[in-house]
């Protein structure tokens, strides 16, 4: 698998076809549906948004732009004369269908993680690599673009501002991982389990195997699948790919916290120089990111919930002049899916010009 995009399409901005058709594996779920909203709020050029899915979903009733469709079921049918799919659903969905999808001509952009492994598959952050100020090239058969997992986005752009403002010596990262980044079922057993334990039920645990309403753990119980540990593996492997070795490597330890939505970062670095919280600020600023600077503003994963930015604040460890903490928040899901759209608007390029395929 290649870890650095050095033959992707065109530039962050670029023209684009006026029209391509797209299709979305997963449009029931969460990440799907959120992958659905980003389309239409960057007026991607999209004459034909297909909504796929599978079971439950199938024939529901979802938005599309400024249209209502059915979602209807995914098959190899489905991926003919489509520019763009992206896979929403789950690794195993997208195991099942991509190389249909890849044979049909379609360009693919996979938020499952599934085909990480795949030998011309490129993990992709859009958002990093305009920080790193990437020169990106034109590939005119792009393997699939993998969206890195939001939290080692988040990350690595705060790790890559900060060196604005000087050497930073070392980073450490406590990770809150919300129930959403287990989909609409991680969601759905959160909640089961404290309305289960306001009543004194049975708590289902299904998804976790563990106990997570008004609880902070560390690790799923042994049935659970992925584990919290592999989750924990992905993002400091994703956060290496996309830094590319131009900022400080974390040590994380990610935690399940019981909340739906957002993530939440308490981030500590020790900086070479004695430093400043407005220093330290300035540096931060910028795209995708905002400062909050009064306590009506504290970063939340509510706050958090919606927003297109990654939310920080920043104060000064009070016995260390060089170190400091960065607490953070963000939409894990809307994070996720403007990085996957941003990767077919890079990957356009490598589409027909003209008219619909």
């Amino acid at each position: 698998m290649s870890t650095t995009p050095k033959t992707l399409s065109a530039a962050h901005g670029s023209t684009v076809r006026s029209a391509y058709r797209v299709a979305i594996v997963g449009a029931g779920t969460v990440r799907g549906k959120e992958v659905a909203q980003v389309i239409s709020d960057r007026n991607f050029p999209s004459a034909d948004l297909k909504l796929l899915d599978e079971d439950d979903a199938l024939g529901q009733l979802e938005t599309a732009g400024d249209e209502v469709t059915f979602i209807q079921n995914v098959s190899p049918e489905q991926f003919e004369r489509v520019d763009f799919t992206f896979f929403a659903s789950n690794p195993a969905s997208t195991l099942k269908y991509w190389k249909s999808a890849r044979d049909a001509g379609s360009a693919i952009v996979d938020l499952t993680a599934a085909l990480e492994d795949q030998p011309d598959a490129m993990i992709r952050a859009p958002w990093i690599e305009r920080q790193r100020a990437l020169s990106l090239g034109v590939q005119l058969q792009p393997g699939p673009a993998v969206v890195a997992h939001p939290a080692a986005v988040t990350l690595a752009l705060l790790l890559l501002r900060l060196q604005k403002a000087g050497t930073v010596l070392r980073a450490v990262a406590t990770v809150l991982e919300p129930a959403s980044e287990r989909g609409q079922k991680g969601m759905d057993e959160l909640h089961e389990q404290t309305v289960n334990l306001l009543s004194f039920q049975t708590l289902p645990k299904n998804v976790y195997d563990t106990q997570i309403a008004f609880n902070m753990v560390a690790r799923y119980g042994e049935q659970a699948k992925p584990t919290l540990a592999s989750t924990q593996e992905r993002i400091l492997r994703n956060y290496k790919s996309i830094a590319g070795g131009e900022a400080s490597i974390p040590s994380i330890f990610l935690v399940q916290a019981p909340i739906f939505h957002g993530h939440a970062f308490a981030l500590h670095v020790d900086m070479a120089q004695p430093s400043s919280v407005e220093g330290l600020t300035k540096a931060l600023e910028g795209e995708h990111v905002s400062i909050s600077t009064g306590a009506d503003e504290s970063p939340s994963n509510v706050n958090a919930a919606g927003h297109g930015d990654i939310l920080v604040s920043v104060a000064q460890d009070e016995d260390q002049p060089s170190s400091f903490w960065i607490w953070a928040a963000a939409d894990n899901l809307r994070l996720s899916a403007a990085n996957a759209v941003e990767c077919a608007e890079t990957m356009a390029a490598s589409r027909p010009q003209g008219k619909i395929q």
